[in-house]
């Protein structure tokens, strides 16, 4: 297992140097010694873009126009997914402090399992309520303020147009101007404008398409692999564009990938025994999914993942991932520890497991994250003074 460093070589690090640079103590982590506050307060232009998915190891294996600007690995944080690193990109904040704990979270304040990016109910998931219009359930499942509420500079969030104005993202970028944008050629011009405006600033840009080839067709496919490309030249014209002013660029990720072939992919259906002992669908991710056992089942379920998963995966106990710290240093959201179950099945290698509900369309994927492989874990950190 690669767990996160949250003592000083984490995403979450990396956020506390920015965070501090621009006046915000928000993180309660220590920042990056690589990168000191100090040294980045002094730039007028303090860039951050967040490539979705682009893992330190396909970066470090592949030579490219970026590999000069490679400064070396950070981690995620855990679990390695978008829906628990991109909330610690736009606050500072470990998941352990903003209790966001995977794509499928079961949210009792409002008796719904829900996908949290996009904010929409899983079909098929019981509901104990009817469901808060979704413009509403920010307010109700959040309490983190932003980055961007506490810094000293102006802040720009530069997002593709068909997230920049959905409720997460709305509440995710308070504090900060939105800036939405179509396609990479979009996004550098939006980088480009807001670069060459007068005073101090920080940026923060987050493109997804990487992530979104490699998850349907494999992380070193040809399709993502010319999806990595195609970013890797844009940025290094938008680097000759902007030469001169006084920025600063990082660049780095939410997690990194492994592929994960059919035959390691492991339907719950197929272990009836196993689902039996669970009172809600899996949480969660296909890589570390949260399991919430019915009364009096942990027996079983332990007995189970031991004597028919033990190859494929582990069971560990919510209480065990509070207390060695998994999802960063406390005090914690106090509704973590019901966010993420009784058990985490912990997948190995690169198995996962998945299940289907009446009325969800079954779909499969290629290249998967949110385990603690080094591929999964380790995410780049990339610097550049044009």
């Amino acid at each position: 297992m690669y767990l996160p460093d949250y003592d000083g070589g984490s995403i979450a690090n990396l956020m506390a140097s920015l965070a501090r640079a621009c006046g915000s103590w928000a993180s309660p982590c220590p920042p990056l010694a690589e990168l000191p506050p100090a040294r980045l307060a002094a730039v007028s232009n303090l860039v951050l873009i967040v490539v979705d998915g682009l893992g330190y190891d396909l970066l470090a294996e592949r030579p490219g126009p970026l590999r000069p600007y490679l400064r070396g690995h950070l981690t995620s944080v855990f679990p390695s997914t978008t829906a628990a690193a991109i909330p610690t990109f736009m606050t500072g904040l470990p998941p352990s402090r903003h209790g966001l704990t995977g794509w499928h979270m079961w949210l009792r304040e409002v008796g719904a399992l829900l996908a949290i990016l996009p904010l929409s109910a899983r079909p098929g998931a019981p509901l104990a309520e009817p469901l808060p219009p979704r413009a509403e359930l920010p307010q109700r499942l959040f309490r983190h303020d932003t980055l961007y509420q506490t810094m000293d500079r102006t802040s720009y969030v530069v997002s593709p147009h068909f997230i920049a104005d959905s409720p997460f993202n709305r509440y995710h970028s308070r504090g900060a101007v939105k800036q939405p944008y179509h396609g990479l050629d979009g996004l550098f011009a939006a980088l480009g404008q807001l670069t060459a405006k007068a005073g101090r600033k920080f940026v923060y840009g987050y493109w997804p398409d990487y992530d979104s080839a490699a998850h349907e067709h494999g992380c070193r496919s040809p399709q993502a692999l010319a999806a990595m490309d195609a970013f890797a030249t844009a940025f290094c014209a938008w680097l000759e564009q902007i030469r001169g002013s006084d920025t600063l660029v990082l660049i780095t990720a939410d997690h990194g990938f492994i592929d994960c072939p059919p035959e390691r992919q492991i339907a719950l259906a197929d272990h009836p025994l196993l689902a039996e002992c669970l009172a809600l669908p899996l949480c969660g991710e296909r890589r570390a999914a949260w399991c919430y056992l019915k009364p009096g089942k942990a027996p079983v379920f332990e007995a189970y993942v031991r004597q028919h998963l033990a190859h494929a995966a582990r069971a560990v106990p919510r209480e065990q991932l509070l207390a060695e710290g998994w999802f960063g240093p406390g005090p914690c959201h106090p509704e973590l520890a019901a966010r993420i179950g009784d058990y985490a099945l912990l997948m190995a290698d690169d198995w996962v497991i998945h299940d289907t509900l009446p009325g969800e369309a079954p779909y499969t994927l290629i290249g998967h994250h949110g385990g603690l492989s080094p591929a999964e874990m380790r995410v780049p950190l990339l610097v550049a003074r044009p």
